[in-house]
């Protein structure tokens, strides 16, 4: 029996298991792919807090991670099958057996597309972003492409023309989602209908093959490819149903990150988080882990751990 289950090793769930473990809180942490995350798959932080310099999203997590075991924490590297978060005691099953906690943490982050295109995997982090405020600076007066359907893509790609000498704005759609209209973007090309094939390269972008809305296919040189298209959803599948989701599979939390279910939080990108940065995930994990602290050490208010 541990004290909480964090369920996920990203910033939201290392961040929350220093906390907890620092809080003399028995604290597990499953992962199922450590190496696969958002943050573990980006090339260079450069703008983390406390963290001087450029390293990778790896190096970074790693370093929590081992703060977080410094304290006592276990991380274990499995696949959940199925969970029970209803009763008092909540049940995690797993290909290494069924671990039960008093309390759990759900910080799966989110699941991105179903689909990639030929290219994105291998050249992510080389040339490959999904993140104009972590990556927009390493592009300071290059040509980029933007591929996005949505308003969250016209939102980066603005962040992006403070840094770049040109960019040129890929939708596969005929208009954009949630934007009745467009604003003026300096130094940006914007092309309905116009759809990506492949991102071209070796060990870095060399450039995009699409397909124009006339339907001849072109190699555009860039140097790099800035993905936003629409399909990211937040990993809460595995929780079927018993604790409360949105519309869009987020689930629904206070200001604590406590969810109705007693005993169940959530933080990072399991919520709708008006940025996503590692930094934002792992604040939410911080709140998670003093609000479980406060849930099963039943005290009156959450009691920060400024010593």
């Amino acid at each position: 029996m541990y004290d909480v289950i964090i369920i996920g090793g990203g910033p939201a769930g290392a961040s929350a298991a220093i906390y907890t473990a620092r809080g003399n809180l028995k604290t597990l942490v499953i992962d199922k792919a450590p190496g696969t995350g958002a943050l573990a798959l980006t090339h260079k932080i450069a703008n983390y807090p406390g963290v001087e310099g450029e390293m990778t999203g790896k190096e970074l997590l790693d370093k929590m991670r081992r703060q977080a075991e410094g304290f006592g924490a276990e991380f274990i590297q499995t696949t959940i099958s199925a969970v029970d978060v209803e009763d008092e005691e909540k049940s995690i099953f797993t290909a290494h057996g069924t671990f039960e906690a008093k309390a759990v943490i759900v910080a799966t982050g989110s699941k991105g597309r179903n689909r990639m295109l030929p290219g994105e995997e291998q050249l992510l982090g080389r040339g490959v972003s999904t993140c104009a405020t972590c990556d927009g600076a390493f592009y300071e007066g290059k040509h980029v492409a933007v591929i996005g359907d949505t308003e969250e893509a016209l939102e980066e790609a603005h962040a992006l023309t403070k840094f770049t000498e040109k960019i040129t704005f890929l939708v596969p759609r005929a208009d954009l989602q949630g934007v009745e209209e467009l604003p003026e973007l300096p130094n940006t090309e914007i092309h309905f209908r116009t759809r990506p094939l492949e991102i071209v390269g070796e060990k870095s972008v060399e450039g995009l093959r699409i397909r124009t809305a006339e339907g001849t296919e072109e190699m555009l040189p860039v140097d790099g490819v800035f993905v936003f298209l629409s399909g990211s959803k937040p990993g809460t599948d595995f929780l079927d149903g018993q604790v409360p989701l949105d519309e869009e599979g987020f689930m629904m939390l206070d200001e604590f990150m406590q969810s109705s279910v007693p005993g169940v939080f959530g933080a990072g990108e399991v919520r709708k988080t008006p940025v996503k940065q590692a930094v934002v995930a792992a604040a939410d994990g911080a709140i998670a882990a003093m609000a479980v602290d406060k849930y099963i050490n039943k005290r009156s208010k959450v009691v920060p751990q400024y010593k």
